[in-house]
């Protein structure tokens, strides 16, 4: 197997979140002390005022969530932008095919940039391709470096990782992602079953 590509795009403004919080059912914290701002904010005719509250409030309560994968799927060509992808119907591929993943990566860490009042986020991606028994076939350590920089903790990350699996034999196999956060020093790992059919 030989050849690879890999793309990370960052979408640059965060889709707006409502947020409820009722009694007996979500106790009251940042998230829904923000979400009641916000629709104060939202009732005086300040929509604007009320998307920054909501984007800087899950941008701090990124911080504190475990550092996974939260959407990992085929895709039949690059994504047009976060979460805008077709997604392939079947993992099953032909000889010669490409197979195109789109990957969210969730909880990043994040640090001071080097640029003057921005931060960054700093991830490589490692792959395995493993057949049905567990066996790697082939691999690539740090075949994706990413560097996301910003004025604050971007959730809309997504990675395009296209890997050529030319040569390969018909049959089953598992395509493994690791995301590894640079920053955190954490790891995380998904699996990609998908078949290369016969010609």
């Amino acid at each position: 197997m030989r050849g690879f590509r890999r793309r990370m795009v960052a979408g640059a403004v965060l889709a707006a979140v409502s947020v409820f919080a009722q009694s007996g059912i979500v106790s009251a914290g940042p998230l829904a002390e923000a979400a009641a701002k916000a629709e104060g904010l939202a009732a005086s005719g300040d929509a604007v005022g009320a998307h920054d509250v909501m984007r800087q409030a899950i941008s701090d309560f990124s911080e504190s969530l475990p550092f996974s994968l939260g959407k990992a799927v085929f895709v039949k060509s690059d994504p047009a932008g976060y979460a805008m992808y077709e997604p392939k119907e079947a993992p099953v591929f032909k000889a010669g095919e490409s197979l195109i993943s789109y990957v969210e990566p969730v909880g990043l860490s994040w640090k001071q940039s080097a640029v003057q009042g921005k931060i960054e986020t700093h991830f490589t991606v490692d792959f395995d391709i493993l057949n049905p028994a567990g066996d790697v076939l082939a691999g690539q350590k740090a075949f994706g470096d990413f560097t996301f920089t910003g004025f604050f903790r971007n959730q809309e990350i997504y990675s395009t990782l296209t890997i050529d699996v030319s040569g390969a034999p018909a049959g089953d196999y598992i395509l493994r992602f690791h995301f590894n956060d640079v920053n955190s020093g954490k790891s995380t790992s998904i699996d990609q079953p998908f078949k290369i059919a016969a010609n």
